[in-house]
C-alpha cells in the first residue's frame, strides 16, 4: 500500500535515515552530501543549472506534438500566424498548456529577442524550469517515503537516466503533467503518516491534480485511483469530498472551460470531446504514439526503481549486531560494488542521452533553424514539405510569415481513405507529378533523401537544384531510413 503505517513515528524514521551512510565515507562524497543535499534550494539549483545544460544540448526532433501542440498555437495567438492542426478544429485540446508559451512570446517581442536562436531555445529553457520543479519534488517525494538516503539516489537515477535528459527539457504537455503529478504526489495524504499533513497540503494537492488534468484528461486516470486510496482511509470522507475535492475541482476545471470557450469562440467542454473522440469513436485508433511515451516513461519508473533500491542495498551496513562484526575489508567491497553500479549507469547512459539529444533525428531542426536565417534575409519566398505530414517544426520556429504548405494527415470520416501523407510516400513521383499541377509553385522544398532520390529528376525538370543537405539519422525509427533531409530552391 502507498499509505505509510500510522504508528509509525517520523522520529524513528529520521533516526533511521541519520544512521545510513550518505554515499560512500570518500571526501568528495561527504562533500556532496553536505552541501549540495544542505537545503532545499541548493538541490533546485543545482537541478536547475542542470536542465538548463540539458534544454541547450537537446537539439533533436522526437515527436511532433512537442512543437505542434504547444509553442506553435502559441506562435499563433502571440504573433497572428501559426497553424493549427486538426485536433483544434475537433475542440479536443485546450488552450491551457499552449498559454504558458503565449506568455514566454510576449516577453520575448516586448524587448525584441524574437530572434531565430531564442525561438529555438526559448520554449526549452522555460520547460527546463519546470523540470527542475519535478526533480526537485521527485527527491522530497522520495525522502517522505523513504528517507534521505534513498531520496539522494532517486535524484541521481532521475539526472542521470537517459530518457529523461532526452525528454524532459521539451515542451511537450507530457512533462508538464508530470511535474504537477510530483508536486502533487507530494502534499497527497496518503503519502505521508497520519501526523504529518494539514488539510492546506491537501488542497495543494487537489490544485496541482486538477491542473494536471485539466493539461490532460488522461492524468485523471492516476487520480481516480489515488483518489479512492485517499477515500477508503479518510475519516473525514464527506468533508474530503464536499469541501475540497468538488469546489477546487470547479474552481480549476470551471477557469480553464472559460478559457477554452474564449479561445475557441464557442461554449466547448474540451475533456467530453476529448473523452468523445478517443474513447466513443474511431478517432483513438488513428494516432497510437502515446504508447511509446507510456511504455518508456514506465521502463524509466521500473529501471529508476530497482537502481535505488538497489544502492540502498549495497550501501546498507546491516542490523546493529552485523556492524559489530563487520570490518573494513567488507566495507570495502560493499563500496566497490557501488561504484561499479554507478560507473555502469553513468556509461550506459551519457553516451545514450548525448547521442539522442544531439545526432538522432536532428534534421528537422536544423533546416528549419536554416530556414529561419534564409528567411530573415529575405531569401525565403514560400514553402513546400513533402515530407511525412508534422516531420518538422514549423512557424514557431521560423518566425516568420511567409506561405507554407504541408501534406495533410487528418483523420477521414472513412476507414480505409489514405490521406495526401500516405498517399506521397506510396509513390512520391505520381503524388507530386499531380500535386504539381496545382500548386503555387514554392521557392523552396523540404524532403528526406529516402524520397528525394526518387524525385530528384522529377525536380531538376521543374528547374530546382539541391540547395543543402543535413544529417538526420543513422537508422530507422518508423519508416524508411531518413538519413539525411534536403533543401531544394528555384534556380
Amino acid at each position: 500500500m502507498m499509505r505509510r503505517r500510522q504508528n509509525t513515528p517520523l522520529s524513528s524514521l529520521d533516526e533511521n535515515t541519520t544512521k545510513s551512510p550518505d554515499f560512500s565515507k570518500s571526501k568528495d562524497s561527504r562533500f556532496l552530501s553536505i552541501h549540495l543535499f544542505s537545503s532545499e534550494k541548493r538541490i533546485f539549483v543545482f537541478c536547475l543549472s542542470f536542465r538548463m545544460l540539458n534544454a541547450l544540448l537537446v537539439q533533436t526532433y522526437f515527436n511532433p506534438d512537442e512543437h505542434w501542440q504547444g509553442p506553435e498555437v502559441a506562435h499563433r495567438i502571440a504573433f497572428g500566424y501559426g497553424h493549427l492542426t486538426w485536433e483544434w478544429a475537433e475542440g479536443i485540446r485546450s488552450y491551457l498548456h499552449p498559454m504558458v508559451f503565449v506568455v514566454l512570446y510576449r516577453i520575448l517581442a516586448l524587448f525584441r529577442l524574437d530572434n531565430p536562436w531564442l525561438m529555438m531555445k526559448a520554449p526549452r529553457l522555460l520547460q527546463s524550469l519546470f523540470s527542475a520543479v519535478g526533480d526537485l519534488y521527485l527527491y522530497k517525494l522520495s525522502q517522505v517515503l523513504f528517507g534521505d538516503h534513498v531520496a539522494k539516489w532517486a535524484l541521481f537515477s532521475q539526472l542521470s537516466n537517459w530518457f529523461m535528459f532526452y525528454c524532459f527539457p521539451r515542451t511537450l504537455s507530457n512533462c508538464l503533467e508530470t511535474v504537477l503529478t510530483l508536486v502533487s504526489l507530494y502534499f497527497w495524504p496518503c503519502m505521508r503518516s497520519s501526523g504529518n499533513y494539514s488539510f492546506l497540503s491537501r488542497k495543494w494537492s487537489l490544485a496541482f491534480a486538477a491542473l494536471a488534468c485539466a493539461i490532460r484528461p488522461t492524468s485523471a486516470i492516476t487520480w481516480l485511483y489515488v483518489g479512492l486510496l485517499e477515500l477508503l482511509s479518510s475519516k473525514d470522507t464527506l468533508i474530503f469530498l464536499s469541501l475540497e475535492v468538488v469546489p477546487i475541482g470547479i474552481l480549476v476545471l470551471g477557469l480553464t472551460y472559460l478559457l477554452d470557450c474564449f479561445m475557441y469562440g464557442s461554449w466547448i467542454l474540451v475533456p467530453l470531446n476529448f473523452l468523445k473522440f478517443n474513447f466513443l469513436s474511431s478517432g483513438g485508433d488513428y494516432y497510437d504514439n502515446g504508447s511509446l511515451l507510456a511504455s518508456l516513461l514506465g521502463f524509466w519508473g521500473l529501471t529508476a526503481y530497482l537502481v535505488t533500491r538497489s544502492s540502498a542495498v549495497l550501501e546498507d551496513p546491516g542490523s546493529p549486531q552485523d556492524k559489530g562484526k563487520g570490518s573494513s575489508k567488507s566495507h570495502t567491497k560493499r563500496t566497490a560494488k557501488l561504484g561499479v553500479a554507478i560507473l555502469f549507469l553513468l556509461g550506459t547512459n551519457i553516451p545514450m542521452a548525448l547521442y539522442m539529444s544531439l545526432v538522432h533525428q536532428r534534421g528537422p531542426e536544423e533546416v528549419m533553424n536554416h530556414l529561419a536565417k534564409e528567411a530573415l534575409d529575405a531569401k525565403v519566398k514560400s514553402i513546400l514539405f513533402l515530407t511525412p505530414c508534422h516531420a518538422t517544426p514549423y512557424y514557431s520556429m521560423l518566425h516568420y510569415n511567409l506561405p507554407m504548405q504541408f501534406l495533410d494527415c487528418s483523420p477521414s470520416e472513412e476507414k480505409g481513405v489514405p490521406d495526401e501523407s500516405d498517399r506521397f510516400m506510396m509513390d512520391p513521383v505520381a503524388f507530386v507529378s499531380e500535386y504539381a499541377k496545382y500548386w503555387s509553385q514554392p521557392s523552396h522544398i523540404v524532403l528526406f533523401d529516402s524520397e528525394e532520390q526518387k524525385l530528384r529528376n522529377f525536380l531538376m525538370s521543374l528547374d530546382y537544384r539541391e540547395e543543402i543537405r543535413f544529417f538526420n539519422a543513422h537508422f530507422k525509427v518508423d519508416r524508411d531510413l531518413q538519413a539525411s533531409i534536403v533543401v531544394y530552391v528555384q534556380r
